[in-house]
């Protein structure tokens, strides 16, 4: 069901705390961690703590919770002293997602050229 947890994502896990993660912030409906495979200085996923499987899916069942990812993305950079940044919801597998649990990533550090790869 939309929302719950799942046994088999690896997002679910780290938000209930089976799976170690470099977490930078936590709010009551977000959590945002260090990427494990950074592609800038800054590159940290910032995912809602309901499971959802993309960006779509969050914005059609939760559009507050899907403002509660964005707001906090603008938080990890404030955090990190981005003047400039990028936020990627990469939606099906197509696009490059790889985790099915909505999560934003909050890239910036270095120069970043579009269009992207």
């Amino acid at each position: 069901m939309a929302g719950e947890p799942q046994d088999d994502c690896l997002f679910c896990k780290i938000v209930e705390g089976h799976v170690p993660a470099t977490i930078v912030r936590e709010t009551e409906t977000t959590v945002a961690f260090r990427d494990i495979n950074p592609q800038a200085p800054t590159h940290v996923l910032v995912i809602p703590k309901a499971h959802y499987a993309d960006a779509a899916a969050l914005a059609a069942a939760d559009p507050a919770l899907a403002a509660d990812v964005l707001c906090e993305a603008r938080a990890v950079a404030d955090e990190d002293k981005l003047e400039s940044y990028r936020i990627v919801f990469n939606t099906g597998a197509g696009a490059g997602q790889t985790v099915f649990h909505t999560h934003a990533h909050v890239l910036g550090g270095r120069g970043l050229q579009w269009p992207p790869g």
